[in-house]
């Protein structure tokens, strides 16, 4: 492939992964809205939360059928499609059941993207021959702060609800449909860039990988749901204070994910894994014993330093040992991994916080991290793979 198409293709890819953490980050934050809106209450909202992981599972599964019969680049134009279609649906629903439906195709739409950014993700850095992968992540992140700080500026401004999200689903529309004319058309089965083509993936190795994909989404959504009530109900912090431990997270979480290929390549795999988890360890044991607000704040900013390397991890790992014409299929089914993460992070802690506290609830992520150090050696698959290919090339 010339390397000009690649690299648009790459451009291109990152803005999808950008655009969806954009659009997540919009419904996310004004779920408070919706909820007033409709009159909602609390156990509610939480149950659309739950809704849109369930049918983002639905969402990955389909876009392995699309992607196995036509390509990722149609499964990810027709993914970010739907979202702009079922955002338009939130904002103009009349009614709690419209709005259920919009949600709800919303979920399906939001795994066929997840699914599919990530099989062009895989692609591209088969094409380029190195790790790229945490580079895509870091443009979601970028994504979510710009969405979450657009919807701030909505508020501050009096932009209606309706208002907000139509204008952030037309976005949606435009961009993507721009961004999919330069995305790889191939389908994800081209020959690996080390000179051979590896078998498919042990199963035990996949389900490691699961593994480790759940514990980070887990941690993940376990902060994104907690860490405002955390800090405003324990630390009898201000909403404004409150506010704040998603943001350190989310802003540490983008300079990991932007400088993370870069530690990958000088240090391998497993020492990434196993120092992020320990970084994970080490910022939720601050949250946990933290006396006040700013202490609070720093440990989320730490643990977002780390674990959030992780899921880029997965994928990179789980491209470079797969290849041929299952490995969309294989990408699809570890995405679900995802949804069953943020199901445990948004469940498990809150129902431990409602017969506890918060501060207990958040020893769970803690345990996570700890976790997924003790899963760092699957990783080393990939590396063990790059040497024996290293040493059949130069044999």
């Amino acid at each position: 492939m010339v390397h000009g198409q690649l690299r648009s293709a790459r451009i291109s890819a990152a803005v999808a992964f950008a655009v969806q953490g954009f659009f997540l980050a919009v419904v996310l934050t004004q779920l408070p809205q919706i909820r007033d809106r409709y009159g909602f209450g609390e156990g509610l909202v939480v149950g659309v939360v739950v809704l849109i992981s369930l049918l983002a599972g639905v969402g990955s599964v389909v876009a392995e059928r699309i992607a196995l019969k036509r390509s990722s680049r149609v499964t990810l134009r027709a993914g970010l499609a739907l979202i702009a279609v079922t955002g338009l649906g939130i904002a103009l629903a009349p009614g709690p059941i419209a709005l259920f439906i919009a949600l709800a195709g919303y979920g399906i739409a939001l795994g066929i993207v997840d699914a599919s950014t990530n099989m062009q993700a895989v692609a591209i850095q088969h094409g380029y021959g190195t790790i790229i992968l945490s580079s895509f992540y870091a443009a979601w992140s970028a994504g979510a702060i710009v969405g979450a700080l657009y919807v701030s500026v909505c508020s501050a401004i009096n932009v209606s609800l309706q208002v907000s999200v139509v204008i952030a689903a037309i976005l949606v529309a435009i961009v993507g449909a721009g961004a999919g004319r330069y995305l790889l058309e191939a389908r994800t089965g081209a020959p690996t860039p080390l000179g051979h083509t590896v078998v498919a993936i042990p199963t035990r190795i996949f389900v490691a990988l699961g593994v480790a994909m759940a514990l980070f989404f887990a941690i993940d959504l376990a902060i994104g749901n907690w860490s405002a009530l955390y800090l405003d109900d324990v630390l009898s912090a201000d909403a404004a204070t409150a506010a704040l431990g998603l943001a350190a997270y989310q802003g540490a979480a983008l300079l990991s994910r932007l400088t993370g290929d870069l530690w990958v390549r000088r240090f391998g795999e497993v020492a990434v894994i196993r120092g992020g988890g320990a970084l994970g360890v080490l910022g939720m044991l601050i949250v946990v014993l933290a006396p006040n607000p700013a202490v609070a704040i720093a440990g989320f900013l730490v643990v977002g330093l780390g674990v959030p390397l992780v899921a880029p991890l997965c994928f990179s790992t789980l491209g470079h040992l797969t290849s041929g014409p299952g490995l969309d299929a294989a990408v699809a089914r570890l995405n679900i991994f995802n949804y069953a993460g943020t199901l445990i992070g948004g469940g498990v802690v809150g129902a431990i916080a409602v017969g506890t506290s918060l501060r207990v609830g958040f020893v769970v992520p803690l345990i996570f991290a700890g976790l997924l150090i003790m899963l760092a050696p699957v990783f080393a698959a990939q590396q063990r793979t790059r040497v024996d290919s290293a040493s059949i090339n130069h044999g």
